[in-house]
């Protein structure tokens, strides 16, 4: 029996599921994957601010959206079972305090899963912009620099962004389902994807939790309970090389991680959008990888890109493998991901 036979006896099926999806298809037609608010919806999100602002009050129960807040539960689903992202337009955030959308993307969020730690300060509501960080820096995490950040998830179930700015030129955002990928790493080197199985090290960037390790070793792809997962940041992979205990990289796994992120970058499998100010995007951290783009900043200080970011555990969502706790702290459903460190 030759290497692909043996392989394709014991990898997981290939994956002909809804967020199994072709980003040239989709691109195509962007109303199936675009939400509008209408214009009750947005009084109801100004209705539900007043006296709103602070946001570690907020929940479905204090933030109160008749109708929008049923459309959210039913795109929870699309995200955890359906196409894995949505995007929501529609929101004119110059309208309103820095507070104020602050406190409509949260209540908006609230209705579709609970916040977690964002990084080793405990920030539930992060800050996505150039800070003039060096992306060489082992403690630095990329999207806290201009530079492209390269498919990744995140470690949450669901993450959310809101624009608030748009740099000069460049930074869209990009969107690549896992089990696409999957399916034609099969048909093209099936031999290779077992090494993507392996518990491969990542590099946790200095946020690290009281008594782990400086890296977490979660596969890239794991199948449990006839659910595929994907857990990816190149970068971080190649960074965790430098600590003695992390898995060593081989040749093959090397060839396999590079193939991955050929894959991820095929046209045909990747959906480009670019976010412009007021747009919502969520994603479905398990089954698809986002990126960004680089981009050029403005001078000014006050136009510079910068986005809203939300990580949010989903009720509902499928279970995960128990390595996820080494990096989620609890594979409990609704209450899993963040940063899980130490904080005041």
């Amino acid at each position: 029996m030759s290497a692909v036979d043996s392989a394709m006896t014991t990898l997981p099926p290939r994956q002909d599921i809804a967020s199994a999806w072709s980003g040239r298809d989709l691109t195509k037609n962007p109303k199936t994957w675009t939400m509008n608010l209408s214009e009750g919806h947005v009084s109801e999100l100004e209705h539900a601010i007043v006296g709103n602002v602070d946001i570690s009050a907020l929940s479905p129960d204090t933030f109160e959206l008749p109708t929008l807040g049923p459309l959210l539960s039913n795109l929870r689903q699309e995200l955890i079972a359906g196409r894995g992202f949505v995007l929501i337009r529609g929101l004119d955030v110059d309208r309103y305090s820095g507070d104020e959308v602050a406190a409509i993307f949260y209540g908006l969020g609230s209705h579709i899963g609970h916040a977690r730690s964002q990084n080793a300060a405990g920030d539930l509501l992060g800050h996505v912009r150039d800070v003039g960080a060096d992306a060489s820096d082992t403690n630095v995490r990329i999207y806290q620099t201009s530079e492209r950040q390269t498919f990744h998830t995140d470690s949450c179930d669901v993450v959310g962004l809101i624009c608030l700015q748009t740099s000069k030129s460049g930074g869209a955002s990009m969107l690549v389902s896992a089990a696409s990928i999957y399916n034609a790493f099969r048909e093209r080197r099936a031999d290779l994807l077992p090494l993507l199985f392996d518990p491969i090290a990542t590099d946790r960037r200095g946020e690290i939790p009281e008594g782990m390790n400086p890296f977490f070793e979660i596969p890239v792809f794991t199948w449990y309970e006839d659910f595929l997962n994907v857990m990816y940041q190149r970068q971080y992979i190649d960074s965790a090389q430098r600590f003695s205990g992390a898995m060593r990289l081989s040749p093959e796994h090397i060839e396999a991680l590079n193939l991955l992120d050929e894959l991820a970058n095929e046209p045909k499998l990747t959906l480009t959008m670019q976010l412009e100010p007021g747009d919502m995007q969520f994603v479905h951290n398990h089954s698809l990888l986002h990126d960004r783009m680089g981009f050029e900043d403005w001078p000014e200080p006050e136009r510079r890109r910068h986005l809203l970011r939300l990580w949010l555990s989903v009720p509902g969502d499928r279970p995960l493998p128990d390595c996820f706790a080494e990096r989620f702290g609890t594979t409990k459903i609704g209450d899993r991901g963040g940063i899980v460190v130490p904080m005041p």
